[in-house]
């Protein structure tokens, strides 16, 4: 379909998305990845999928039940509930509240929001869509309504309404299916890191398993670039052992990058991260948001160069390799002055 059109408008124009068959559109692949991480596993009754608005698909939602798999996917479909004669949303709207979840999330301007959501669930019974009753049967799922409370003017509401076939009995059930769908933007976070920061899309390999083997090592840079991302967040004050080597710890001590009032102090992780994403550009204002993987990507890149660097000095200068009063060895003390005169 997306060699013939582009976007949902221009195929609407001319054909009926709904007459035609779900193998012929790109949305199939949500059906065969839930067929193969089911084969992968294993233990179907052990899998949870999580999923955005794109695979609202009542097709899946059987085919999960047919395999005996789980799934929490944020519905933006608002399907036919009971008898037929009223919507789901017309169903949900008069469930009561079942508890209260403070969370913090991130502005525009990368600011921190504060808000308080209010947790709805209920159990629906959900017909086939009209012109598919007689291939799939009616469903019995759970509707996971989340809206903030008392939003503020000026800014969107939070508002997510999940569906999942798991049971949601108590305030403790809903928030563990809030959690899940919450985790899927750190899978977001991380393909992220291969597009816009390694810029897989742009490679030009051929064949088939040369990119497997590129797309491998970019999976590894990913989940280092987000586990120094998130590992700052969740414990700045840790030791930047945890996550730096000592060749990266040394270079970074020696980069005279300059301090700012708003810089953070001590031998933490948090420190090391500033100096990584000012090597990356980032400015390190005091109301600037903090590091993301895109500057700790750049930064990182350019530490990898100055470290790549300080090898083939050690390897090309003559002289002593001893180590001078101040713990780092001569030849590498020389490189490094000689690389910061030019940083």
């Amino acid at each position: 379909m997306r060699t013939k059109f582009k976007g949902t408008a221009a195929l609407k124009r001319l054909i009926n998305p709904t007459r035609v068959p779900i193998q012929d559109k790109e949305s199939v692949r949500w059906l065969d990845s839930l067929r193969q991480a089911v084969e992968l596993l294993g233990d179907p009754g052990r899998c949870v999928h999580v999923a955005d608005r794109e695979s609202d698909i009542y097709k899946m939602f059987c085919l999960s039940q047919d395999l005996g798999t789980h799934f929490v996917v944020r519905t933006c479909v608002n399907q036919l509930a009971g008898d037929g004669t009223h919507t789901a949303a017309a169903e949900t709207a008069g469930a009561r509240v079942r508890g209260l979840h403070r969370v913090e999330l991130r502005g525009a301007e990368g600011e921190a929001i504060h808000a308080v959501l209010e947790i709805h669930a209920r159990r629906v019974h959900l017909p086939p869509p009209i012109g598919k009753q007689r291939r799939y049967p009616a469903l019995d799922l759970t509707i996971l309504h989340v809206a903030e409370r008392n939003p503020p003017r000026g800014r969107k509401p939070v508002e997510w309404k999940l569906l999942t076939d798991l049971p949601v009995r108590s305030r403790r059930e809903a928030l563990k299916r809030i959690r899940w769908y919450a985790m899927r933007w750190k899978i977001e976070t991380f393909h992220q890191t291969p597009n816009s920061g390694c810029r897989a899309e742009e490679s030009r390999l051929r064949p088939a398993e040369r990119i497997a083997n590129f797309l491998a090592l970019f999976c590894i840079i990913a989940w280092r670039i987000l586990w120094l991302t998130l590992d700052h967040r969740a414990d700045p004050e840790a030791a930047p052992q945890t996550v730096l080597n000592p060749t990266e710890i040394a270079l970074l001590d020696r980069l005279a990058l300059g301090t700012k009032g708003g810089e953070p102090e001590g031998n933490t992780l948090a420190l090391y991260i500033n100096k990584i994403a000012r090597l990356g550009g980032h400015l390190g204002r005091s109301r600037d948001p903090p590091p993301g993987i895109i500057v700790l990507w750049r930064g990182l890149s350019r530490l990898a160069d100055i470290e790549l660097g300080v090898e083939i000095a050690e390897q090309t200068h003559c002289g002593s390799l001893k180590a001078s009063p101040d713990g780092y060895p001569r030849s590498m003390n020389q490189a490094k002055n000689n690389m910061l005169e030019r940083v």
